[in-house]
């Protein structure tokens, strides 16, 4: 039988690092930390062959995330399927600027538009337990995939709903809105090249300049934000002065946008001025 050790060495020559540790530790039912305490111990010979077969589907492309079933982000693990966007740690920005619009000691209403495996969702509601938090998505297979994560979670405090952006949220208004929309430009090369190939198209791109569903969401949002609630949106590393513009157009005011860690531009925002009219 091989040992662990000698899986690693020759798996590692193929993958990035990290993967190869990863794609073991998902096989075996271990942790990575496991793993390295143990590398000179033995693998039965199906549980290594069932490993060299996520090896070769990753070394075809497929993303670790789609292979083990899940991905990190923020304080919990994510079930992801091919049916839903694969979260990144860049969105994490996006969580972090709501928390810190969304105060602690009363009782709030959020919204997370196309919320995908539910990321957004539930990071708010996990942060917010006096929040109620509205995810939608017009995707009936990613709805079914976030509903699970809530579940696993145990987070009474968020609802799905199916249906695109806000048309499953008429009549109702919130304290802040957040999304990460597709916003990647139909015919992009990008979508062509690494794990995007096997993600949802409708989750990426949108509109020959990608901010199509932008658009809609800045012209809906007035209707659905109270007196000074919030809109945030992620968005490409380019867009942030055109996302600006919008906001800004549409009657928003504190109009900005925050970079990641990259120094590149990834979230804007804006409030809903109290004496507007939605």
């Amino acid at each position: 039988m091989p040992r662990i050790d000698q899986l690693l060495q020759g798996a590692r020559t193929r993958l990035e690092p990290g993967e190869a540790d990863l794609l073991l530790a998902y096989v075996l039912g271990k942790s990575r930390s496991w793993l390295f305490a143990h590398g000179d111990g033995q693998v039965p010979v199906d549980v290594a062959a069932a490993f060299e077969g996520l090896v070769q589907r990753r070394v075809a492309g497929q993303p670790v995330a789609y292979l083990t079933g899940q991905r990190g982000f923020w304080r919990f693990d994510l079930a992801v399927t091919p049916a839903t966007l694969i979260p990144r740690p860049e969105t994490e920005l996006l969580v972090e600027l709501a928390l810190a619009r969304l105060p602690t000691d009363r009782e709030l209403r959020v919204a997370d538009l196309g919320t995908g495996s539910g990321a957004i969702a539930l990071a708010l509601a996990l942060e917010r337990s006096r929040a109620r938090v509205s995810a939608t998505d017009a995707s009936a297979p990613a709805l079914e995939v976030a509903r699970g994560n809530a579940q696993a979670l145990r987070l009474g405090n968020v609802v799905f709903l199916e249906g695109d952006w806000f048309a499953p949220l008429s009549g109702q208004r919130f304290d802040l809105i957040a999304s990460n929309p597709p916003y990647i430009a139909l015919g992009d090369p990008h979508l062509d090249a690494g794990d995007l190939r096997f993600e949802p198209a409708a989750a990426l791109s949108s509109g020959a300049d990608g901010l199509d569903a932008i658009r809609v969401i800045v012209a809906g949002a007035p209707a659905h934000l109270e007196a000074d609630g919030w809109l945030l949106l992620e968005h490409g590393w380019e867009q942030g002065p055109v996302v600006r513009d919008l906001l800004t157009q549409a009657g928003f005011t504190e109009v900005a946008t925050q970079h990641d860690l990259e120094g590149r531009d990834r979230v804007s925002f804006g409030r809903w001025p109290s004496d507007a009219v939605g």
